[in-house]
Formats: structure tokens, sequence, C-alpha cells
């Protein structure tokens, strides 16, 4: 029984290292803007500056696809 319960504990970790819900929504809240949020300069260059990693990350990514491919 104790065995048992030690190996779904262990799962549970397992599955929570591997979520990425919450990078998602990162993502989601980075390209749309907050209208309850109010006027803050560094937040606003902080996401500008993170919109720009991704897409470069993103663009970077389908270039060594489509080399790895071809």
């Amino acid at each position: 029984m104790m065995e048992n319960k030690e190996a779904q504990k262990g799962r549970n970790s397992f599955q929570e290292y591997f979520a990425v819900n919450e990078l998602f929504q990162y993502f989601a809240r980075v390209f749309k803007k907050d209208p309850n949020s109010k006027f803050n300069i560094n937040l606003r260059m902080m996401h500008g500056i993170n919109r720009i990693s991704i897409v470069m990350f993103l663009i970077a990514l389908t270039v060594w696809i489509i080399r790895r491919i071809v």
C-alpha cells in the first residue's frame, strides 16, 4: 500500500515537471494587451523584448528544422 502511494507521488511530480500549461499561458499574456493594467514602461519594455525573443526563437527553430529535412 505504501509503495503504491510513493509510486503515484513520483508520477505526479513527473507530470508536473513536464507541464507546459503555464508556459503557454505566459505566451498568450505576452502577445495580448491587458486592458486592466496600469501603464508601466518597464513592464512594456520587458514584454516587448520577450515578444522579439520568442519570434526570433521560432524563426530559428523553423530554419533549423527545414535545414535538417532538406
